[in-house]
């Protein structure tokens, strides 16, 4: 591994476009997270199109986020194997195909399996985005550059319903898959010119039977909680999914365990500080994914806000966070990351709270305040959060860091639109007197208690994130008083 740093490190013309290598993964960094969440806003759009209920148009966005979570992982081994850089430009042309069958979609069916070809896509970048930059960019600047890719993910999962907002009200909803592809063909094109060959491929045979259960385990959980909210979590399909979920985890477990070339490394875990960075970073996705799946709707429905001036809305939040994450980032150098992770945290839970409490009549400048707050606690949070990460791992393991944090990203995603739905329509429900899957014409009361109900439960999630940074800014602290007694 390290002799193959040097010879990237010591080539010169790769050292002058090192830069430009960043912005090409940057870019598909910034659209497959983008695309997990710009669908969000259109989700009303699509729902009264197609004639179709909140739960079933939902599947468009967990559809893309449950394929990436599904395969990640093999992605990233693939990419071990036959090459990260070869693997990624596969994936860039794969997403531009499924983002370009997406706008064509007329049907639900046709439009989640062009979803999963651009998660496809999507899974094959994310997962060895990280091991090449680990590979070209000198040790010195590898945590700016990690830094800089963990700020466009950020951007891209949290900017999805702003900017969706504004490209439906102005072009269509068709043109928030189709903007993809003119900037990704932009970005292969530049990729190709500028990406150097891969000079190695690691031996290894590809862990099948870990693929196949983890692919098993993520498709049965998140379709048995999903499909749980329409045919309630009773159904004997429903339990019996969720039962393989359980039994498929414990066989993977035990599996990677023993296996020498293991689809997941979990020597990476008994580091307990890398551990507990990994948890807050997905406990932050899960609640913020609550507040990006239940924003579009409240902004659209309770404030009666076209899709450009929701969009525009919610565009506080991203704004705030590019503001603030490089500021944070520069900050931790400094001080260090564990409390700039806890200050943020503490932020988001004020505005999670402060989201719980609003109602149909609130005032924009209030919404906007929360909405703010949570950009700005958000960009505390997460770039510090990211070096954390990468920090407790030796540089032999960062590659595999990456996929699991990529992972742990993603698998946040979808349990936060999961836990929000799942919530929303429970509240919903029992308010109504019988089982509720959308709003309630004529009843905005029923859909904002639902919407209150998930916005207090995402700010305990931020509180219990809180506290487990606040044990391990503790932790950190001891640590270096016992270096210095010593």
């Amino acid at each position: 591994m390290s002799s193959i740093q040097r010879t990237y490190q010591e080539d010169a013309n790769i050292q002058k476009k090192r830069w430009i290598i960043l912005i090409v993964l940057n870019l598909f960094t910034f659209m497959s997270t983008l695309d997990g969440s710009i669908v969000n806003i259109a989700l009303p759009v699509l729902s009264k199109q197609m004639g179709l209920p909140i739960a079933q148009i939902e599947w468009v966005t967990t559809g893309y986020l449950m394929a990436i979570c599904a395969v990640i992982l093999f992605f990233g081994k693939l990419g071990d194997i036959a090459g990260k850089i070869r693997i990624f430009k596969i994936g860039t042309i794969i997403f531009i195909i499924g983002s370009l069958l997406c706008g064509f979609s007329t049907t639900l069916p046709f439009l989640i399996v062009s979803r999963v070809i651009q998660a496809l896509g999507a899974s094959m970048t994310m997962a060895n985005s990280q091991g090449i930059l680990t590979d070209i960019f000198p040790a010195k600047e590898r945590g700016r550059a990690l830094g800089l890719i963990g700020t466009f993910v950020s951007l891209g999962s949290i900017a999805g319903p702003s900017l969706g907002g504004i490209i439906i009200s102005s072009l269509g909803w068709e043109y928030i898959f189709w903007v993809n592809v003119p900037i990704g063909l932009i970005a292969i094109i530049m990729g190709w010119k500028v990406l150097p060959a891969d000079l190695i491929r690691v031996k290894a045979k590809i862990d099948v039977p870990g693929s196949s259960l983890f692919a098993v385990f993520i498709i049965t959980l998140f379709a048995g909680l999903l499909l749980g909210q329409q045919a309630g979590y009773g159904n004997v399909w429903i339990l019996l999914a969720l039962a393989v979920a359980l039994v498929a985890l414990v066989i993977f477990l035990r599996t990677e365990a023993v296996r020498k070339d293991a689809l997941l490394d979990l020597s990476l875990f008994k580091n307990p500080l890398f551990s507990i960075s990994i948890l807050c970073g997905f406990l932050v996705f899960t609640a913020n994914f609550c507040f990006n799946i239940i924003a579009p709707f409240y902004a659209q429905n309770m404030l009666n806000l076209s899709p450009f001036a929701a969009g525009f809305l919610l565009m506080l939040f991203p704004i705030c966070m590019v503001i603030v994450a490089p500021v944070s980032g520069a900050l931790s150098d400094k001080i260090g990351s564990e409390l700039l992770t806890f200050a943020g945290l503490v932020v988001m839970v004020i505005a999670q709270f402060g989201l719980a409490w609003l109602h149909e009549g609130s005032r924009l400048v209030l919404v906007g305040l929360w909405i703010a707050m949570l950009g700005i606690g958000s960009g505390l949070f997460q770039s510090p959060n990211n070096s954390l990460v990468m920090s407790q791992v030796p540089r032999t393991q960062l590659g595999s860091a990456g996929s699991v944090n990529s992972l742990v990203r993603n698998v946040g995603m979808v349990v936060g639109i999961t836990v929000a739905t799942t919530i929303l329509f429970h509240v919903m429900s029992l308010r109504a007197g019988r089982r509720v899957t959308g709003l309630v014409p004529g009843h905005p009361d029923i859909f904002l208690s639902g919407m209150h109900a998930v916005f207090s439960t995402s700010a305990c999630i931020c509180l219990v994130a809180a506290a487990l940074t606040g044990w391990r800014m503790y932790r950190a602290k001891a640590g270096k008083r016992r270096e210095v007694k010593a």
